[in-house]
């Protein structure tokens, strides 16, 4: 930036693209609404499948040794119906907003050829990549609240609210489902950093935003698979993928963190190393579109 630039009258660079106007932005979008709408109807599709379906658990055979899970329980509560919906959709479907937030926004700009015009206001690029990633961090914690709320209250006027059935049996009163349940939310919220920095870092370095955005998703859906080897034995500790349902720890009736606080840790570190990388690549970037 020009020493001319820096001695305008009135210039801050801190207050250059706010938040707000960012937020704004990103969320009059046509992928930001269909992404919530995708969200807001996964529970009333699952209701319309229980109820075709029948009871979870029931086509199951006899002989009693069947282990309780959050399927079998999905229809107790509501709470368990919530419960159900980060179940079904933590491994795949909360991967797919966390990449398209944080890989299309970027990415997309230099798409649209309006990158070098924002940065032209003038927008220091460190103070730009730091307003959408923080919006696009946002609206990824944002799409993981929406689901189990609007899981909670659709289960709740189709089961009716009463205390959280656990997978490893016993119950939890109302009192306590609540902070369990956003517990549950911010541990998948900070695993799901990995695929965020992996998507973001990628938006930096393409100006193709399904490019950023596929390839997180695909690096996300490899570090799954290489958990399911076991010939790898403890490598597979510090795979993030290897940790991604400790929050199920939250849900006993003594809450473990053990798990949690491992799961956190590996994914915080590679979180950083990858935002890092894209602050890095952004700030040497030759910005021509």
């Amino acid at each position: 930036m020009s020493a001319l630039t820096e001695s305008a009258p009135g210039y801050r660079a801190g207050r250059t693209l706010p938040l707000r106007v960012e937020l704004v932005r990103q969320l009059k979008r046509r992928r930001t609404m269909a992404m919530g709408g995708v969200l807001a109807i996964l529970p009333f599709v699952l209701i319309v499948a229980f109820a075709i379906g029948g009871t979870p658990g029931a086509d199951e055979g006899g002989g009693g040794g069947s282990r309780l899970n959050l399927m079998d329980t999905a229809t107790s509560s509501g709470a368990n119906f919530a419960a159900t919906c980060l179940f079904v959709s933590a491994g795949f479907l909360l991967v797919v907003p966390v990449a398209l937030f944080c890989g299309d926004t970027v990415a997309s700009e230099a798409s649209w050829s309006s990158l070098r015009y924002l940065l032209a206001a003038p927008v220091p690029r460190a103070r730009l990549l730091w307003s959408k990633l923080a919006v696009a961090l946002v609206m990824s914690l944002a799409a993981m609240v929406l689901l189990p709320v609007v899981g909670l209250a659709a289960g709740t006027a189709a089961y009716g609210w009463g205390p959280l059935e656990l997978p490893t049996g016993g119950s939890l009163g109302p009192a306590d489902t609540v902070p369990r349940l956003a517990l549950v939310i911010g541990f998948i919220f900070v695993s799901q950093l990995v695929t965020a920095g992996l998507a973001f870092w990628l938006s930096t370095k393409t100006d193709a935003p399904l490019g950023a955005v596929g390839g997180a998703v695909g690096l996300t859906i490899i570090g799954n698979v290489l958990d399911q080897v076991t010939a790898l034995g403890t490598w597979r500790d510090f795979l993030p993928a290897h940790w991604q349902f400790a929050w199920a720890d939250a849900l006993q009736p003594q809450l473990e963190w053990s798990g949690m606080l491992k799961g956190s840790a590996i994914s915080v570190t590679y979180a950083l190393v990858l935002f890092a990388l894209a602050f890095r690549n952004f700030s040497r970037k030759d910005i021509v579109s």
